[in-house]
């Protein structure tokens, strides 16, 4: 290797920082860092989802956890070679802590650490059952009460919440608690998942017939089983439900759909919850260890509150109860909202024949399809990314690795080459009426999703419907009231109406704590979601990570699982990791646990 070749700087600035930290030299290891520095911590250091910013941070989580971790053996990944751009060096190691191997990314300014990526890739003596370690499946030999892998499944899924309890009750069996029961299935960690719905897939089989992903492929693998190679782009629905269907199905999973959580509470002096779900139409208590809420951040829906709503005449839809638009042909239909499902709900009512009016009560950011796929993904999650080896995990390594403080910066010089590209259709969609926005700071879709998980619309052909007037838009205005038959605005303008649908987003996962459990557990959490950013429906202080999800809240043994499915997918394996070690008795000390600001 050349003297300072980007592969001798990683391996120099490893070989320093793991001989450092296994001395318990804390103050020489925050010196290895530069003034602005990002350490992200997937659970290998802090048993927590939390990134230190600054020597301050780094110095005391390391006061904290150091003794206890014990880490040691960082090398680099001679597998993924390193990298100088503008100043900046960059590589991927392994390393090993006393209770897990780990995986992690650093990044080099001036020979010192700016940003640091570690994260617990297994726990030792408990690895998956794959490769090497996976079962052999039949049993040679002879034994008169053998049963067979058919046999003992059947006895699993008979006993297990009867005659066994489950150390974790999952409450969702939407993309989230699949992913999540999957990889706890291969931790061996008994795992029930209680759906209301009568199939796995039907969270994505019962909205609007139009539905799509917007989300390419390439971003929406499971964990274990990515989908084939000829898998649409952008799948449909009903190809998504008889996916997860599928899955379910073939990743064994004790899966109870057409089963209602009715409560749940937690024994303080037991350790252990009490859930009361109703299955086959009978009560049944189950009493695991620990809880997972997986109900999607897309799972309460937010519906306002109108005067007149009580005696409009018409139908009153959310979103998420939307059939979709066959019975409406010829129907006057008011939409309130401006974001995705907006958007599509609006062009599927046009195309059935329906008159339809977009009502845009705030602005929204969009972003063309194509656009998006091309210079907001495609280095990461595309055909080109994975011609240029960029796997699904490492594109998701790689995301994880910028620090939620500085990805704006990352995140608005793609936008502004976006808003330069398609500067003409922006400019069509203004002249509309439409009121167009780009985040808080000019950093986009990704952004405010991660902030407030709303306000965009990434557009798959409805745009040109309003630009063209075909999706009448009304916007700047709110709702005043509703008459028998008319939507009201306030500036007095009259839409008449046969159909309101209400496409106003979805309300905080602790709200299904407020449901499920009580409102002291619900608001002890407080909010989930966001990051603190203090930009619009993401109020501050400052967290630095998305708020109670995928770790430990300050109620214990209880859990958020949610996010798209590329979060489902890469968050659930942190999360399973942390509940494999609560299941066989390990130490985990956290650190950092988050505190309450916000409570819905």
């Amino acid at each position: 290797m050349l003297e300072d070749s980007p592969h001798t700087r990683i391996d120099t600035a490893l070989a320093k920082l793991g001989k450092v930290l296994e001395a318990n030299d804390i103050d020489a290891a925050v010196n290895l860092f530069q003034a602005d520095c990002y350490w992200r911590d997937l659970v290998a250091f802090t048993w927590n989802i939390r990134t230190m910013e600054g020597h301050g941070q780094i110095r005391a989580m390391l006061a904290s956890q150091l003794a206890a971790i014990k880490p040691q053996h960082f090398r680099q990944d001679e597998k993924e070679p390193a990298s100088t751009s503008d100043g900046v060096t960059e590589g991927w190691f392994e390393f090993e802590t006393e209770r897990a191997r780990g995986y992690g990314h650093i990044r080099l300014k001036n020979g010192l650490i700016w940003t640091l990526l570690t994260t617990m890739a297994e726990l030792k003596g408990f690895e998956e059952p794959k490769g090497l370690r996976r079962p052999l499946g039949a049993e040679h030999g002879h034994d008169p009460n053998r049963k067979t892998w058919k046999e003992k499944r059947e006895q699993e899924t008979t006993e297990l919440g009867y005659k066994t309890q489950p150390y974790i009750v999952i409450i969702g069996g939407g993309q989230g608690g699949i992913a999540l029961g999957a990889r706890l299935r291969q931790l061996g960690v008994p795992t029930i998942i209680v759906e209301k719905n009568e199939r796995p897939g039907d969270s994505w089989r019962k909205r609007y017939k139009s539905l799509c992903l917007h989300d390419p492929v390439w971003y929406d693998h499971l964990p274990y089983i990515p989908f084939p190679e000829n898998w649409p782009v952008f799948a449909p629905k009903d190809k998504i439900g008889d996916w997860l269907e599928m899955y379910t199905k073939v990743m064994e999973l004790n899966y109870w759909s057409s089963t209602t959580c009715k409560s749940a509470s937690f024994d303080e002096e037991k350790k252990e919850w009490t859930v009361v779900v109703e299955r086959e139409g009978k009560e049944v208590v189950l009493r695991p260890t620990q809880l997972v809420l997986a109900t999607g951040m897309s799972g309460k829906p937010n519906i306002p509150t109108f005067k007149g709503q009580d005696i409009f005449k018409g139908e009153q839809q959310h979103s998420s109860q939307h059939p979709g638009p066959d019975a409406y042909r010829g129907k006057r239909v008011v939409v309130i909202g401006s974001n995705n499902s907006a958007h599509d709900i609006c062009a599927a009512l046009w195309e059935a024949g329906a008159d339809v009016t977009m009502v845009q009560r705030s602005s929204t950011h969009i972003v063309r399809s194509e656009t998006l796929m091309e210079i907001g993904l495609g280095d990461l999650y595309s055909e080109r990314a994975v011609a240029n080896g960029v796997t699904t995990r490492k594109a998701d390594l790689i995301f994880a690795s910028i620090p939620y403080r500085i990805m704006h910066e990352f995140q608005i010089p793609l936008y502004d080459r976006m808003r330069e590209k398609d500067a003409a259709f922006y400019a069509a969609l203004e002249k509309a009426g439409f009121m167009l926005d780009w985040g808080a700071d000019g950093s986009g879709l990704f952004m405010k999703y991660l902030r407030r998980g709303s306000g965009y619309y990434i557009d798959v052909g409805a745009c040109q419907l309003v630009i063209d007037g075909k999706i009448k838009l009304k916007s700047g205005q709110d709702v005043s009231h509703l008459t028998a038959d008319t939507v009201v605005l306030k500036d007095g303008t009259e839409l008449k109406a046969d159909l309101v649908v209400y496409a106003t987003g979805y309300g905080s996962m602790n709200g299904w704590a407020a449901d499920l459990i009580s409102r002291e557990v619900a608001d002890k959490i407080g909010k989930c979601w966001g990051l603190g950013s203090d930009t619009p429906k993401d109020p501050g202080p400052w967290e630095g990570e998305q708020r109670n999800m995928w770790k430990p809240t300050q109620q214990e043994a209880l859990w958020f699982h949610g996010g798209n499915l590329h979060q489902s997918r890469h968050y659930s394996l942190y999360l399973a990791l942390q509940l494999k070690a609560r299941f066989e008795g390990l130490d985990t000390p956290v650190y950092g646990l988050q505190d309450v600001h916000h409570l819905s």
